[in-house]
């Protein structure tokens, strides 16, 4: 694995913030858009499970289809909110395209983000996104690779995708995990806005002539928190470290979480475009 990530701490408690997954979908973006999707698990094999990891189990949903073995297997990276429902249908698309899709749920030692409403996201960020190591993400991926791969999925063909949060922590697996065949990132940050820290020393700018898995981007030109001068700033940094196969795309008139189809952010036309784009990526890429 990449050097530059060091190793994840070395916790001893076993008794995790949160032992289960968040129940129905976050409050943190208010209410339901009328144009959610609800993936039905007919023909699955789809539910939570619990993910052996370093210093203990952490929770993450699963979804395949029933009956089937060495299927590749796709990591999918929760938003800022958690494994929430949206995060799982999207593990029952996938399932329902022929994958084993696994999203662990990586704040579960620092707290449950299911308690966090629209009014408190503040609260949010300080008390459980920004206690999250690089390091202990890193390694919970690791370890529901393993999960996956003693479950009956063809990790030899292991892809990534993630949204928002999860977007950046696409770029870094990729750089992290030399076996990883293709990454899928949904507006992830490319460079901190805060000074960095010892949790999250490095940023994908940082990163790019460590990133060896092929990796294609989706932004959004409406997105205030993701400049395009860092698209730009990313897609250059690629092409310095001789990096050939990658794509960042930007829909001009999407806004971050425009795959999000339960938030009023969505973009059908874009967020559609990009499910077709992602899975031929995939595809195109060894993982299929």
């Amino acid at each position: 694995m990449d050097k530059d990530f060091p190793s994840a701490p070395a916790f001893t408690r076993r008794a995790f913030a949160a032992t289960g997954l968040v129940a129905g979908f976050t409050l943190a973006t208010g209410p339901l858009n009328a144009a959610t999707i609800i993936t039905d698990a007919k023909g699955l094999d789809a539910g939570e499970v619990q993910i052996p990891v370093s210093d203990g189990k952490i929770p993450g949903y699963r979804a395949k289809p029933a009956g089937k073995a060495n299927l590749p297997a796709v990591l999918v990276v929760q938003e800022v909110f958690g494994v929430h429902e949206h995060i799982r249908d999207i593990c029952r698309r996938l399932a329902h395209q022929g994958y084993y899709a696994i999203a662990p749920s990586l704040y579960a030692r620092e707290g449950d983000p299911s308690q966090y409403d629209m009014d408190h996201l503040k609260e949010l960020f300080v008390n459980i996104v920004a206690k999250v190591p690089d390091a202990q993400v890193m390694s919970d991926l690791d370890a529901a690779v393993a999960f996956a791969s003693g479950d009956g999925a063809d990790t030899s063909r292991l892809g990534i995708v993630g949204f928002c949060w999860g977007g950046r922590i696409v770029w870094l697996y990729a750089a992290h995990n030399p076996k990883v065949k293709a990454g899928v990132s949904f507006y992830g940050a490319l460079r901190s806005p805060y000074p960095v820290s010892p949790l999250r020393p490095k940023y994908p700018l940082d990163l790019a002539a460590q990133i060896n898995a092929p990796v294609l981007a989706f932004y959004g030109g409406q997105d205030k928190g993701i400049k395009v001068e860092d698209i730009e700033a990313m897609r250059a940094a690629l092409h310095d470290a001789g990096k050939t196969n990658f794509r960042l795309e930007l829909f001009p008139d999407a806004q971050h979480g425009f795959f999000a189809d339960y938030r009023p952010s969505y973009n059908e036309k874009d967020a559609k475009r990009a499910w077709r784009e992602w899975l031929a990526w995939m595809k195109a890429n060894g993982v299929a």
